[in-house]
């Protein structure tokens, strides 16, 4: 028997991919103020899950490269008249919308809503693997390779100029590495949820860390923890996985906002 039969070990081993790529984005999504930006190109994504399944190509390629369309679009249209916040609510709700839609006239397939909104991580395959680990070690060496220009583009565009960083250039990296982690994500979270795990672990590591690169860690840790301990509380509880996960990161985020009202008194 193959240590990869168990399904447990699967889906913890595809949460753990999710969960290392998506903490250190996260910490950039949290600086930067993008938790929307996240939202609108999670939702974007069953767009790329009726395109695939109209194509026949693998869902992983159509969910990228609409979530890439959308950012492209977000780009391209932020200060043209319209703010950034209903530009992300009008695009985020509408390609959801679409998407379910078109699901629906996709001829020949039935497929299950609930896993792509909610995800569906013990069903996940040995192919499924190697997808979401090589699309995170992707992210994780995009974002090692480009940490320095993402962060002093982060905290000061005038002073990434001045360095000879082109914050745009930054802005589309973090872009890339986003829709990679949203194409990754959709098995194991779902549509819904993949902004959970992009968020919360970064917002409770924030205030014990004293380094960006801390935070990125305490980030890494605090989503590790949220997904073993769902898929725990998850197969003693009868509960649906994707959902115990975000709600124990939920719950560490909590417990990490009442020791910095503590701390502080």
């Amino acid at each position: 028997m193959s240590f990869l039969d168990d399904f447990l070990i699967r889906a913890a081993l595809a949460g753990l991919g999710v969960a290392l790529a998506a903490a250190p984005l996260g910490c950039f999504v949290v600086w930067r103020r993008m938790a929307y930006f996240g939202d609108a190109t999670a939702h974007a994504s069953i767009l790329g899950v009726a395109l695939a399944l109209a194509l026949d190509v693998p869902v992983f390629g159509g969910v990228l490269v609409v979530a890439l369309a959308m950012a492209v679009v977000v780009s391209g249209l932020t200060g043209r008249g319209y703010a950034m916040d209903t530009l992300l609510g009008v695009l985020a709700h509408s390609s959801l919308a679409f998407g379910l839609v078109a699901v629906s006239f996709v001829p020949g397939v039935r497929i299950d809503l609930m896993a792509y909104l909610f995800g569906d991580i013990l069903a996940v395959s040995r192919m499924d693997l190697l997808v979401i680990w090589g699309g995170a070690l992707l992210v994780i060496l995009l974002l090692r390779w480009r940490w320095n220009g993402l962060l002093t583009a982060t905290l000061n565009p005038d002073l990434a100029y001045a360095a000879g960083i082109d914050p745009r250039r930054e802005q589309l990296v973090l872009t890339l590495a986003l829709a990679l982690v949203v194409a990754v994500a959709i098995k194991v979270v779902g549509v819904l949820l993949i902004a959970a795990m992009l968020i919360i672990p970064a917002a409770t590591a924030r205030p014990f860390a004293a380094t960006p690169e801390r935070m990125a860690v305490a980030a890494m840790a605090a989503g590790t923890v949220s997904v073993l301990g769902g898929l725990q509380l998850s197969f003693s509880a009868d509960a649906p996985a994707g959902p115990s996960i975000v709600c124990l990161a939920a719950v560490l985020f909590t417990l990490s906002s009442g020791l910095r009202l503590l701390t502080r008194r």
